[in-house]
């Protein structure tokens, strides 16, 4: 497994806030899944409310 660090933005109330996060996966795909499961079960947010910037081995 690989540490993939992730950048994008989510939608909220006060218009778009920004993350960065560093996820362990087999590949790209896998880190951008594990990122749509873990910020939208933190955020109450939906897949579509999810912007996925870059995708960037640590």
């Amino acid at each position: 497994m690989s540490t993939y660090t992730v950048s994008g933005r989510f939608q909220s109330r006060d218009g778009f806030q920004p993350f960065t996060k560093d996820v362990e996966a087999e590949n790209e795909d896998l880190a951008r899944e594990r990122i749509y499961t873990t910020v939208g079960s933190q955020h109450s947010r939906k897949r579509t409310q999810i912007e996925i910037e870059e995708v960037s081995a640590a």
